[in-house]
């Protein structure tokens, strides 16, 4: 079971505010004017029309029975007129503003998903509006949630089939995110992919169930995305411990790979003792943070030659993917930063986890792969644009980099 995070307000139905009762009240008397105006668009069209005594034929008829209708600043009392028809035609007058059998405001509607992401979970949902809302918000169960839910699922359904119509994709980062469900043989390992377009917007790829992060799985991530028509990205960045290697070599054969700096390091002084040499990870931040590939280089033979005697276990896991670690320095210095780690899915996902950690033992598979892409789809909204976009164009055509500097023949390369 969850722990709850509501703060039961004991007096919260004796607490008053008198702007939020103004607003209240305010509201009401709009709503009762707009009511009144569309009632007043409506009867106009048989103003001519008349009975064979002369009269209107149709005319007012009182109104519905009053009900609440919950508003993000409270419930509001709605009374919704009624018409009658004098010369037995059928009429009936509906509110667009205030249609019928809907008992909340669309703003509202869509807070409610909203929280459940944010981690109020649809059993404190009825807690949590009370304290916002006040102790009149009626009408909140915990199946407030479920066709919310629903619709994730088939939003997930229709993203993971989407073609690829727009623009290329430029770089692309690959990670397995374990969610730790419980309840099931094996934890569900999403397969994450994203990637940046030609015009340097970030978007989610792919948040497939991957069970674990095989070639196998990869592979059909992969599939998937290039019979929906992705091309050939220039780059991918990853955790060298992963199946996508593989899987990438036979779906996307011409991308280049970049291994993650981030894993790398801590991999590398996961090989060290507990108390190991304190100059270590500065000497290893100094081949991926150098100005030059050339530094780079350099940097990276003087740690194998430091640590090689007593570590070599440290130097082979480094060594190992030296090539890969290094494919960075061949692309604009602007997009650097972006293309060395996976930070872009580490970034994004550290608030996923915690989401997921709060609700993992009373969802699903797919529920927590509907959550993922969800919150996958909030984060996007907040990504920037990749620093350098401009930059993108040239990596779509080709151009390649030396020493930060735009290389024009192959012997710039080589030099």
């Amino acid at each position: 079971m969850e722990t709850t995070n509501i703060v039961d307000f004991t007096r919260r139905d004796k607490m008053t505010d008198a702007l939020t009762e103004l607003l209240r009240t305010g509201a009401q008397d709009l709503i009762a004017q707009a009511v009144e105006a569309e009632l007043s668009g409506y009867m106009a069209q048989f103003s001519e029309k008349r009975t064979e005594a002369g009269h209107a034929a149709v005319v007012r008829n009182g109104h519905h029975p009053e009900r609440p209708f919950q508003t993000g600043i409270g419930p509001v009392s709605v009374r919704i007129p009624k018409v009658r028809s004098k010369d037995g035609t059928p009429v009936t007058f509906r509110s667009a503003l205030v249609p019928p059998y809907v008992r909340r405001t669309k703003t509202l509607e869509a807070a409610l998903p909203w929280l459940y992401l944010k981690g109020i979970s649809s059993g404190e949902m009825a807690s949590a509006l009370k304290v916002m809302l006040g102790p009149d918000a009626t009408g909140l169960s915990a199946n407030t949630i479920s066709r919310p839910k629903r619709d994730w699922a088939e939003e997930y359904g229709s993203w993971k089939s989407a073609t690829f119509d727009d623009e290329p994709i430029v770089y692309i980062w690959a990670d397995g995110v374990h969610s730790g469900l419980r309840g099931e043989e094996d934890k569900l390992c999403a397969l994450v992919i994203v990637g940046v377009t030609a015009r340097g917007k970030k978007r989610f790829l792919a948040i497939e169930d991957g069970v674990r992060e095989s070639t196998q799985s990869w592979r059909e991530v992969l599939l998937s995305l290039k019979d929906r028509g992705m091309n050939a990205p220039k780059l991918a960045t990853g955790d060298g411990a992963m199946g996508f290697w593989a899987a990438l070599d036979e779906v996307y054969p011409a991308t280049r790979q970049q291994r993650c700096w981030q894993h790398k390091t801590m991999n590398v002084l996961n090989c060290f003792p507990k108390l190991s040499p304190p100059k270590a990870k500065a000497a290893i931040h100094n081949i991926w943070q150098a100005e030059t590939k050339e530094d780079a280089q350099k940097a990276f033979d003087l740690f194998i030659k430091t640590y090689e005697a007593k570590y070599p276990k440290a130097v082979l896991c480094l060594q190992k993917d030296r090539e890969e670690l290094m494919a960075f320095f061949d692309f604009p210095a602007q997009h650097w930063q972006s293309i060395r780690t996976s930070n872009p899915i580490e970034s994004a996902f550290a608030t996923i986890r915690h989401r997921t950690k709060r609700s993992k033992g009373c969802l699903s598979r797919d529920g927590v792969l509907h959550m993922m892409f969800k919150l996958g789809q909030c984060a996007e909204q907040n990504w920037r644009k990749l620093r350098g976009f401009d930059y993108l164009a040239k990596v779509i055509t080709g151009v390649t980099f030396k020493d930060v500097i735009e290389a024009t023949n192959p012997d710039q390369i080589d030099a």
